[in-house]
């Protein structure tokens, strides 16, 4: 009888999601439905208690401040600056200026939190500045939409606060984990992007004459602000000064002060950043609230019981359990937008993860790198559709220059599952 439940939720579930209908409202809905059935506890009260519960967290207090930091960056000249204080100093290596995607969206990362407005932000400059030069689209597109997913990993990541309320766990060993394979992909781009120059020598065009080391100096001066801001952000975590809270107040004062150091800061701008960040928090806190009554009435329909006594039948081993994991959340991907698969997913699996013995924080990052994958993989992939309304190629195109992306990105996740220190050495330091 709970297998025949447990089926006909998630088939409920399929349905309303296929229907189009608001991610939150849909999981408040098969919620609601299935408490109905299953429990004889008095579904308002247990709708409102457990709705409060998930959004009274005070950790979850630094999404929204973190999102309106973005919107406040968002709104500058960071990315024009970030690319005249990149593009001096990959003048003279193989695929030069294309460097500057992977580098430009990491630093934009490291203050966003968003792969959908890293992608948007330095797509803006780059893709315009690349192509007047006569570079390789495929290359330009293709790299910018990989390195644009950097936004989700390298902190502070939104989706690394979702997943630590949802997982409670510490959003500060979360956000320290993720640096280090942020890095690596990072790294994993710029290699690729190089031999690739290197075996197409003639697609590169050739390098600027004249760019001297006080030029590059005075261009990297442009930097100077956005870093201090990384600075003051991530160091407040990292050396236990800060809560990631706190940090993310930290971010906000620093972002203001930017704008408004720059003259890009407006009442108008002010106004428009903080109402974004609203609309933003409120779709995502929708979505956690839902997510949550929905696990209270799959708790009692038993389906994280079956499901972790099925995956605990099976007898798969840890990397077995990483594999058939890997595919299910890309197959989720291809529907689903990544906060949407985390609030899903994550009480569902937590007893099977833990009973596999796998660290939640080195999973917490494992669930960024999948998600990040399928911010590139259609038909849902955000990062491709933000391409599209850039480039106003279509979405075919723009699938087929990801490839080697997603490739390295599958490697990144081979190497953390089979050297987990790159996951777990700096949060073991704190």
């Amino acid at each position: 009888m709970d297998i025949a439940l447990a089926l006909g939720l998630i088939v409920l579930l399929v349905l309303v999601l296929a229907s189009g209908f608001w991610i939150g409202m849909s999981l408040l809905a098969v919620g609601l439905v299935t408490m109905l059935f299953v429990s004889p506890r008095p579904v308002g009260d247990s709708m409102v208690l457990t709705i409060w519960g998930s959004s009274s967290s005070w950790t979850l207090t630094a999404l929204p401040l973190f999102l309106w930091m973005g919107e406040i960056l968002f709104r500058t000249r960071l990315s024009d600056n970030m690319f005249q204080g990149l593009s001096p100093w990959f003048n003279r290596l193989p695929g030069r200026l294309l460097h500057v995607n992977v580098i430009g969206s990491a630093i934009f990362a490291a203050v966003s939190g968003s792969s959908a407005a890293t992608c948007a932000t330095i797509g803006k400059i780059s893709l315009s500045e690349l192509d007047r030069r006569g570079y390789p689209p495929s290359m330009a597109i293709g790299t910018l939409a990989g390195a644009a997913t950097l936004g989700l990993l390298i902190p502070p990541s939104i989706i690394m606060i979702v997943y630590g309320v949802a997982a409670d766990v510490s959003i500060a060993k979360l956000f320290v984990a993720g640096a280090v394979p942020g890095l690596l992909l990072a790294v994993l781009f710029m290699g690729y992007i190089a031999l690739w120059s290197l075996k197409n020598p003639n697609a590169i065009p050739a390098a600027d004459e004249g760019t001297t080391f006080m030029t590059k100096l005075k261009a990297s001066s442009k930097l100077l602000p956005v870093v201090g801001l990384i600075l003051a952000v991530l160091g407040s975590i990292y050396t236990g000064v800060a809560t990631a809270t706190e940090a993310a107040a930290i971010g906000v004062l620093g972002s203001l002060l930017l704008a408004t150091s720059e003259g890009s800061m407006s009442w108008s701008s002010f106004k428009l950043g903080l109402a974004s960040a609203c609309k933003v928090y409120c779709m995502i806190g929708l979505i956690l609230a839902g997510a949550a009554f929905l696990t209270l009435a799959m708790g009692f329909v038993g389906l994280p019981r079956h499901l972790a006594e099925y995956i605990g039948s099976l007898g798969l081993s840890p990397l077995a359990l990483i594999v058939a994991l890997t595919l299910f959340f890309l197959v989720l991907g291809c529907f689903l937008d990544g906060i949407s698969m985390v609030v899903l997913t994550i009480g569902v699996l937590l007893p099977t993860i833990q009973q596999a013995g796998l660290d939640l924080i080195w999973f917490g990052v494992f669930v960024v790198l999948v998600v990040e994958v399928a911010q590139i993989t259609p038909p849902v992939g955000l990062n491709l559709f933000v391409l599209q309304g850039l480039t106003k190629r279509d979405i075919g195109y723009i699938s087929k220059t990801v490839i080697p992306m997603f490739a390295l990105m599958m490697l990144a996740i081979v190497l953390i599952y089979y050297f987990p220190g790159i996951v777990l050495w700096l949060p073991s330091l704190m």
